[in-house]
């Protein structure tokens, strides 16, 4: 890992676009937001950028020889500690690009790592981290370094004459992950203990979700009055913060959760580690999606994030509404054209969560998502199945109810996980 406390190291940034890859990214933009993400750590000065065009990556170099020597002459001039490349890179690529310019690199899941690293708070971002780092190293353990040829002497009972090294390697990450894995599981018990505790209550969750860097933070304190770290920065914020708020207007009151941002070709290790940072989304019975509507590719972070979303198993009967954010960074033409989009729509809000503007009407956005979230159900229940019928009062979902022969018939409004969460009780 970066060590912060370290000099500041020169960074030059690579993105390869390889021409045979399918849904690849406009060179352009992602060349930008590679640059952010190293912009990100504190401990890193870009020094130099540029799209790679590749045919096919090449198995040993991943580039072609004279654009190593070309860019090896470019980094030596420029005095460049760390070369950064924006996408895989094998344990072999890496060693021999390593060796050919003598400096450091980082592939796209190396720098993600380094960021979540620097900036998880709490004890589970923290293990979360950890895991996905070892998970990360482990896949690397291949034969690329010679230390990794060495056997080590053993006693002969088993396995004949010894282990090698990658292995012991292997096996001592092995058993980092089984330790860490059991204190992460402490911590989950802790949040599943509070979040039972918040299903007592008969608040609504609403769940902030959003490709990173689209403004969520900044609309959660405009919506709470928190403090949360807000910066113009790719992974601000990585550990999920709740506020219990009163919507304006007369609205209800809810739960409102921030969540870590959304990034495309996030890498598996921290899609893992990170699925309990999401849970909160999977409770929520309205999910805000923000989107940074000024940004060149809103409509691929978008897709992106829907696309992480069915993968975490998002129940799609959630109501979801749209927060078209950053309007004051779009020229008078846009910022009309856009204002005009979302008020067709009714699941949209367009505003600034910097600036203020068009704040006023989400809180009733929001309020008419959560109603239009809720149905009506008819159930029965035996006299004996009291656990179950103080768990609905308990919820606020009781209409009416009416005592029969055998039991209560009850009248239930309520929304989609709330009927989840009663087939569970």
């Amino acid at each position: 890992m970066i060590d912060p406390k370290q000099a500041v190291t020169r960074a030059w940034v690579l993105h390869p676009d390889i021409a045979a890859s399918s849904g690849a990214r406009e060179p352009k933009a992602a060349l930008a937001e590679a640059v952010a993400l190293a912009c990100a750590l504190p401990s890193l000065e870009v020094v130099g950028q540029g799209v790679v065009r590749l045919k096919r990556p090449h198995a040993g170099t991943l580039f072609g020889k004279g654009k190593i020597a070309e860019l090896g002459q470019a980094m030596q001039a420029t005095g460049v500690d760390l070369v950064l490349i924006d996408g895989p890179v094998s344990p072999v690529q890496q060693r021999n690009l390593e060796s050919a310019w003598g400096v450091k690199l980082l592939d796209r899941t190396g720098l993600i790592l380094e960021i979540f690293s620097d900036r998880a708070a709490t004890r589970e971002g923290v293990l979360q981290v950890e895991m996905a780092a070892l998970s990360y190293q482990r896949t690397r353990l291949v034969r690329a370094w010679t230390h990794l040829e060495r056997q080590r002497g053993g006693l002969g009972f088993v396995g004949g004459p010894g282990e090698t090294q990658i292995e012991a390697d292997r096996r001592a990450i092995d058993d980092q992950l089984v330790r860490l894995g059991r204190q992460l599981n402490k911590v989950r018990k802790t949040r599943a203990l509070h979040r039972e505790a918040r299903a007592k209550v008969p608040f609504p969750i609403v769940a902030l979700v959003g490709y990173t860097n689209a403004g969520k933070s900044t609309l959660f304190n405009r919506l709470t009055g928190a403090e949360v770290m807000v910066k113009d920065m790719l992974f601000a914020t990585l550990d999920p913060t709740m506020r219990r708020i009163e919507l304006s207007g007369g609205g209800p009151e809810v739960i409102l959760s921030d969540t870590v941002g959304f990034i495309s070709d996030l890498p598996t290790e921290l899609v893992a580690a990170f699925r309990a940072t999401l849970e909160e989304v999977l409770a929520a019975d309205l999910i805000v999606h923000v989107r940074d509507i000024s940004h060149i590719e809103t409509e691929g972070q978008a897709a992106d994030v829907r696309a992480i979303l069915e993968s975490l198993g998002v129940d799609q009967a959630t109501p979801v509404i749209e927060v078209w954010n950053k309007i004051d960074l779009l020229d008078a033409d846009a910022r009309a054209a856009i204002l005009i989009q979302a008020a067709r729509r009714e699941d949209v809000q367009a505003l600034s969560a910097v600036t203020g503007e068009g704040m006023a009407d989400l809180a009733q956005v929001i309020t008419d998502g959560l109603s239009g979230g809720l149905h009506e159900t008819v159930i029965e229940l035996g006299f004996e199945d009291g656990r179950r019928r103080a768990w609905l009062f308990d919820k606020g979902v009781v209409e009416k109810e009416v005592a029969g022969e055998h039991g209560y018939e009850l009248h239930l409004r309520w929304s989609v996980t709330q009927e989840a969460q009663f087939r569970q009780v």
